[in-house]
């Protein structure tokens, strides 16, 4: 090859990644301020569309929420042994109001026991405003990412909460996982529970072939209706049909 032919062939190959960077940039970015979305479900698969929030939406206008074709939502409530989210109230009653079927969910603590944490969800989270079930929310944080709490500790606990939940709310808690959580803590183990799986990239697949009953397909979804320091907002789909829907957890 001669020297220019080089020279053109270094040319447009530089030109070529330059290209695929800027491509690749511009897609990142426009995920990353949820522009666009890996995951969007249609609603002839998943014709039930919810959202979980928390206090970092701040205030929910939930007839607007509702109003985007939701049909659910699953609340924060309570943490570990203590926290109570100081939403929780406003919210599951909001979105009674509106007309969703309402699930509290608890964001599971490594740090503390089972049981403990049971009573502040007991303490916390009316059975009679609830239609459908509590929700615990299974997934690592903090020194716990790299570092992971032992497998069978957090069974033993996460068993003791279930089960002093089941007796208070009259049915099995769902369990909230990421594929990592599910693949450590319950894959093979807890088969009576419905499992909720976070996969922002696709639609998932459990590793040990159980099926999902709801998954949480993004996380940086941006719908009408609230005004807090998150500007995202988490989206949701039931995983059957619209008269599986009306059966669910009756």
């Amino acid at each position: 090859m001669s020297p220019s032919a080089i020279r053109r062939a270094r040319y447009w190959l530089g030109g070529g990644v330059a290209v695929v960077t800027v491509a690749s940039i511009t897609l990142g970015w426009l995920l990353w301020t949820g522009t666009v979305h890996a995951n969007n479900p249609s609603t002839s698969s998943y014709p039930v569309r919810g959202v979980d929030v928390s206090g970092y939406q701040g205030a929910v206008d939930w007839p607007v929420l509702a109003g985007q074709g939701i049909r659910f939502a699953f609340v924060k409530a309570t943490e570990g042994s203590t926290f109570v989210d100081d939403h929780f109230a406003a919210n599951l009653a909001g979105a009674n109001a509106a007309g969703l079927r309402v699930g509290a969910y608890h964001f599971f603590s490594f740090e503390s026991p089972g049981a403990t944490q049971a009573d502040n969800v007991i303490r916390t989270v009316p059975a009679d405003d609830l239609s459908l079930p509590v929700v615990v929310d299974l997934e690592s944080y903090g020194e716990f990412g790299l570092n992971p709490a032992p497998t069978e500790d957090v069974r033993r606990e996460l068993g003791v909460l279930l089960d002093r939940l089941s007796t208070a709310y009259g049915g099995r808690p769902v369990v909230y996982a990421t594929a990592e959580s599910y693949d450590r803590y319950l894959a093979g183990s807890f088969p009576d529970v419905d499992i909720w799986i976070r996969d922002t990239w696709r639609e998932p697949a459990l590793s040990d072939g159980r099926a999902w009953t709801f998954w949480q397909f993004s996380d940086r979804h941006r719908l009408a209706g609230y005004a807090g320091q998150e500007p995202f907002i988490d989206l949701d789909v039931f995983a059957g049909s619209q008269a599986e829907w009306e059966a669910y957890g009756r």
